[in-house]
C-alpha cells in the first residue's frame, strides 16, 4: 500500500521500519497453569508478516435512503468516507419489504456497481442488517459476484427476524428455541452459499450486542458454532457514537444510542451497566475478564470492529426527503412509504442543524485491517483472520503489534494469528505505533498516554453456555506513553514464560477517563468508564483496542 494516512507517512512504510526508540519492561512470568484447548484454538491459522499487509480503513456497517431511517445519498456517503480516509465501506440498509420486495436491494446494487467503476480506489460492498431471529442486528457482508442481490434478498426472506415477525421473545420460552433455531439456519445457509461458490464470500457480525441486553451469550456461541468461518464475532464498539453531542441530546442521552435498561426481552444476568458504553466501548467488550474475553478463554476466534452505523449525522442541515402524497400515500417519512417506494427521497436543505447521533465513515470510529492485497476478498479475509484493530478520535495513525519468541525473533504472530512455541519459551509483545499528527476534524490533535497489555489463558469449552467471565484474564502491563509524540515509536514487552496456551491484546487511551474495572483493581485497575448524564461528547474520551494473537504450546 502506497497511499498516505492522514500524517503524510504511509502506512506500509510505517510498519514496514521499526522505530529507532526501543523501550523494555518487565510482566509476569506465564500463562498460568495448563489447560485443554477447544478445537478452535488448535486450529491452524495463515501466518502474516504486518510488513507485507495494507492497513485499511474499513466501515461495514452503513445506511443509506434505501434502509427506512437512513437520509443520505450513496454519493454523499462515498463522498465523505473518502475525506476521511475510508479505504473500504458496506452499505448495510435493513431489512424491510420495500428493501427486498419493491426493489430496494436491486436498486441500491446498481448504484454500489457505479460507485465502484467511478471510485476504483475505494472498496464498496453490499451487505445486510439482518434483524437475528430472537436477537439484535447483525451485520452481513457478501464480496462482489453475479448472485449477491439474489442471496441477500432470499436471506432476508427466509431468516430476517423481522419480516418473519421472529423478534423479542421471552427468555426461556419456547418461542426463544424456535427462533433460536431460525437463527442458526440463516447463518448455515450463508455458509453454504459460501462453501457451494454461489458467493465468493459472506461473513456475519453482531452489531450493538448490549444494546437491548437481548443477546445473551449462550446465543452468542450458538450462532458462532453454526459456522465458524461465517459468524466472526461483534462490534466492540457501535456506532451513533454523537447521540450525547447532537441537536437532540437530553440529559438521558449516551454514547451508542446505550440508553435502555432491563425489559421482559433481555438475558436476566446481565447487570444494570451492561446497558451503557464504557469510553463508548460497549459492555462486553469493555471488561476486562468479562464476555469477551470468556469467549477467548474458550479459544474462540472471536473478533471485535467499530462503525459509523451512519443513519442521521449530528448538526447536519438536511432533512428526509418528502414522499409523493395522494392515494395510498402516508403523510411524512413512514415505514409504509418506505415500503411503497423501496427508497426514501433524497434529503433536502434547511436552515436548521437536524437531530442526528451519527458521525460520518471514518470521521471517528474506524476499523483497521491488515489486508494481503487491495481487494474486496482480501478484506474479508482479514477480517476472518482478526487482523484489525480499532480506535475512535484518530487516536493513533498507525498501529503494529506482534508477538514473538524472544530467543528467535523470526518466530512472530500478528493479530488474530497464533504463535507456535515450545513449552517453557520466554515470549515478548512488540508495539509499533505512529502518533497522529494532524488535528481530528473536531480540532483536536490526538495523543495517546498509556498502552495496556491484556492477558489471558486458553481454559477450554465451558459448560455453562451462559457463562461471562474469564477469571484468568487481567491487565499484566500499563505503561505510560505521553511523552511520545510525533515520530513513531517502538515498545518491546517482555511476556514471560509461556507454559500454556493463552492470548495476549492491547488497549489505549487518551488517559482522560479511566477508572477501576467491574472485576477489581487486581484485574484492571485502568478501565473505561460509563459517561455521566450531559458529559457523552465522544472527542473528550477516545480509546483503541487490537484484537488478540494467541499462544499454543507443545
Amino acid at each position: 500500500m502506497s497511499s498516505p494516512t492522514h500524517s503524510g507517512l504511509s502506512r506500509r512504510t510505517f510498519l514496514a521500519a521499526a522505530a529507532a526508540a526501543v523501550t523494555t519492561a518487565s510482566a509476569a512470568s506465564s500463562f498460568g497453569p495448563a489447560a485443554v484447548a477447544s478445537a478452535q484454538a488448535a486450529a491452524a491459522t495463515t501466518p502474516a508478516d504486518p510488513s507485507k499487509l495494507s492497513w485499511l480503513v474499513f466501515d461495514h456497517h452503513v445506511h443509506s435512503v434505501y434502509s427506512h431511517d437512513a437520509k443520505y445519498a450513496m454519493t454523499t456517503i462515498l463522498d465523505q468516507a473518502q475525506r476521511f480516509g475510508v479505504d473500504a465501506i458496506a452499505f448495510t440498509e435493513h431489512s424491510n419489504l420495500g428493501h427486498a420486495n419493491v426493489g430496494g436491494v436491486f436498486n441500491a446494487a446498481r448504484e454500489i456497481e457505479a460507485a465502484r467503476t467511478a471510485r476504483p480506489d475505494l472498496l464498496v460492498f453490499q451487505g445486510l442488517e439482518w434483524y437475528i431471529p430472537a436477537a439484535e442486528h447483525g451485520t452481513v457482508l457478501v464480496a462482489p459476484g453475479p448472485r449477491v442481490t439474489q442471496v441477500l434478498r432470499r436471506f432476508e426472506l427466509d431468516y430476517d427476524g423481522k419480516l418473519n415477525k421472529w423478534e423479542k421473545p421471552r427468555p426461556g420460552t419456547s418461542d426463544a428455541a424456535d427462533w433460536l433455531q431460525h437463527a442458526v439456519d440463516g447463518i448455515r445457509w450463508l455458509g453454504q452459499q459460501r462453501k457451494s461458490g454461489v458467493v465468493d464470500d459472506v461473513l456475519v457480525l453482531a452489531n450493538h450486542p448490549s444494546r437491548l441486553g437481548i443477546d445473551s451469550p449462550g446465543e452468542l456461541r450458538t450462532w458462532q458454532d453454526a459456522d465458524p468461518d461465517v459468524f466472526l464475532g461483534f462490534e466492540g464498539a457501535p456506532g451513533a457514537q454523537a447521540s450525547g453531542l447532537a441537536a437532540n441530546t437530553t440529559d438521558r442521552s449516551q454514547r451508542g444510542e446505550y440508553e435502555n435498561s432491563r425489559s421482559d426481552y433481555s438475558f436476566p444476568g446481565f447487570p444494570a451497566e451492561a446497558y451503557r458504553a464504557h469510553g463508548g466501548f460497549d459492555w462486553m467488550t469493555a471488561v476486562v475478564g468479562g464476555m469477551w474475553d470468556a469467549l477467548l478463554s474458550e479459544g474462540r476466534r472471536w473478533w471485535i470492529t467499530t462503525n459509523s452505523d451512519l443513519h442521521l449525522k449530528n448538526f447536519d442541515n438536511t432533512r428526509v426527503g418528502d414522499f409523493p402524497t395522494g392515494t395510498g400515500w402516508d403523510s411524512g417519512a413512514t415505514l409504509a412509504n418506505f415500503n411503497r417506494a423501496g427508497r426514501r427521497p433524497d434529503p433536502v436543505s434547511t436552515a436548521t442543524p437536524q437531530g442526528g447521533s451519527d458521525l460520518w465513515p471514518g470521521e471517528f470510529s474506524r476499523t483497521h485491517v491488515g489486508a494481503t492485497a487491495r481487494t474486496h476478498t482480501a478484506v474479508l479475509d482479514a477480517v476472518r483472520a482478526g487482523r484489525m484493530w480499532v480506535d475512535h478520535g484518530h487516536l493513533v495513525s498507525g498501529l503494529s503489534v506482534t508477538l514473538r519468541a524472544a530467543d528467535d525473533t523470526a518466530t512472530t504472530a500478528t493479530l488474530g494469528g497464533t504463535l507456535r512455541v515450545p513449552r517453557g519459551t520466554k515470549v515478548e509483545l512488540v508495539i509499533d505505533v505512529e502518533p497522529t499528527t494532524q488535528r481530528n476534524s473536531a480540532g483536536i490533535l490526538p495523543r495517546l498516554a498509556h498502552l495496556d497489555v491484556i492477558r489471558g489463558e486458553i481454559t477450554g469449552p465451558v459448560g455453562d453456555r451462559d457463562t461471562m467471565v474469564a477469571p484468568k484474564t487481567r491487565v499484566v502491563e500499563l505503561r505510560d506513553v505521553s511523552d511520545r509524540s510525533g515520530s513513531p515509536f517502538q515498545i518491546v514487552i517482555p511476556v514471560g514464560t509461556v507454559d500454556v496456551d493463552g492470548y495476549v491484546r492491547v488497549r489505549g487511551s487518551d488517559g482522560r477517563v479511566n477508572g477501576t474495572g467491574p472485576r477489581g483493581a487486581e484485574v484492571d485497575p485502568r478501565a473505561p468508564q460509563p459517561h455521566a448524564p450531559s458529559q457523552g461528547n465522544p472527542w473528550l474520551d477516545t480509546w483503541l483496542y487490537t484484537n488478540p494473537i494467541f499462544v499454543s504450546v507443545g
